[in-house]
């Protein structure tokens, strides 16, 4: 008899320079999930982008050995109006990357339209759209805040959804991996 291998945990981040959120997934089963933990790093304006980015280095390594993820999923570098916010979005990717790596950890990226469609179904969601889903399919009571941290865990769904539910068998009844529109109408009339 083949043994089931353990439910993988995710570690989803999203990255920033001031605020990096992230959110801690235990995969149960075919899309059912629960949620480990959920947070902020918050590193404090007006102090050196270095000592910056070695805090958040710092944060995301103790996380790592906290809860001990299997991989890490964060948000991929998309396209930004402001060269302003993507250098510091990109240099707290790198540092986030590194430290994965340097804790042994596989990553993986997901665009903003990819976190979407996996969640809601439509890849233009808004977000309160994205929140009210993340809500009801973590079976929570209120929308999980910060954004940041909720985004986060967001990516962690997506990942989930994405690549490890293909390792389950196939249901008999094949369905969607989103919420359908009818389902989408619903939380939104449920607000």
């Amino acid at each position: 008899m083949l043994k089931t291998p353990p439910a993988p945990r995710i570690l989803g981040i999203d990255p920033g320079t001031a605020t990096v959120g992230y959110g801690v997934l235990d995969c149960l089963g075919h899309d059912s999930f629960s949620c480990a933990a959920t947070g902020i790093i918050h590193t404090p304006s007006g102090v050196p982008m270095g000592d910056r980015l070695k805090m958040i280095r710092t944060d995301v390594i103790s996380l790592i050995k906290e809860y001990a993820p299997d991989l890490v999923a964060l948000e991929a570098i998309f396209f930004f109006k402001n060269a302003k916010t993507l250098v510091p979005v990109a240099q707290a990717r790198g540092v986030i990357l590194e430290a994965a790596s340097t804790m042994g950890l596989p990553t993986f990226e997901y665009t903003p339209m990819q976190v979407k469609l996996q969640l809601t179904g439509f890849g233009r969601a808004d977000k309160r759209l994205v929140q009210l889903t993340l809500q009801k399919l973590m079976g929570h009571d209120s929308i999980i805040k910060p954004d940041d941290a909720a985004d986060a865990l967001a990516l962690a769904i997506c990942h989930a959804r994405m690549q490890l539910t293909r390792l389950a068998p196939e249901p008999r009844h094949q369905s969607a991996p989103s919420l359908a529109l009818g389902d989408r109408i619903e939380i939104l009339r449920d607000e």
